[in-house]
């Protein structure tokens, strides 16, 4: 399912007050940068919902959804996208109707399959940029080997209770294997099946995550290419490693 962004000399003025707040911080040319830019998502559910979310409202142009599944009960404790109402509805289909509600000059491609080593450089070929907002590590590495090859950066970022972690990985890095090790020996899961998973771990990572993103997409501040970001919200601690 795609949606296609509206255009016409009204929609410009509606641009310029949508984004007025956004000009303090970032000017009519970096705006600009971001209307052109595509960001693929892979994963909607907790980091994912919430990274589309902040995508949509400062203005990334393009976004690529990709999630093959739906919303469960158990969900709701954490994933914005997840409601009474969407239980059991498809997590792409969602995303994109949400993001059409908050801002509908966003084009949406909602892919609602799972990603695969098959599939990956297809669905992601057109973007700039990937964000892994996923809850396995054989699927976070088929989305490094796919960006790899198409030579885009990619920001991981991985919660479990109180902590999560946050890296930004270009084409020529180690990436992944640098923190799980090779791939075909990554276990299916992390240690969110131990810790669980809370609402303010997901949102804070993935506000980290959609900055990294944004910064990387306009060329500006510090990123954290060839370093870990290690939070830990119970103790306030954020410390980086050298990757």
């Amino acid at each position: 399912m795609t949606t296609s962004r509206v255009s016409s000399t009204a929609a410009a003025a509606e641009d310029d007050r949508r984004y007025r707040r956004n000009r303090q911080s970032i000017t009519e040319d970096q705006q600009a940068m971001l209307h052109r830019a595509h960001v693929a998502v892979v994963g909607l559910g907790g980091l994912g919902g919430a990274t589309v979310e902040i995508l949509a409202r400062i203005g990334v142009g393009t976004l690529t959804l990709v999630d093959g599944d739906h919303f469960e009960t158990t969900n709701l404790n954490r994933q914005l996208l997840c409601t009474e109402q969407t239980v059991g509805q498809s997590k792409a289909k969602v995303a994109a109707e949400r993001i059409f509600r908050i801002n509908p000059t966003v084009t949406v491609h909602a892919i609602a399959r799972h990603l695969t080593p098959e599939n990956a450089v297809e669905l992601l070929g057109p973007c700039h940029l990937v964000m892994d907002c996923l809850d396995n590590l054989p699927t976070r590495f088929t989305v490094q080997a796919a960006a790899r090859r198409l030579g885009i950066p990619m920001v991981s970022a991985a919660v479990a209770g109180n902590a999560g972690q946050l890296t930004l990985i270009e084409p020529p890095d180690p990436g992944l294997e640098a923190i799980y090790g090779p791939g075909e020996n990554a276990p299916e899961r992390g240690a969110e099946i131990r810790l669980g998973v809370l609402p303010h771990t997901v949102i804070a990572l993935a506000s980290l995550a959609s900055s990294e993103a944004i910064k990387r997409l306009l060329g500006i501040g510090t990123g954290l290419r060839r370093k870990l970001l290690l939070v830990d919200l119970l103790d306030n601690r954020f410390d980086i490693v050298e990757i």
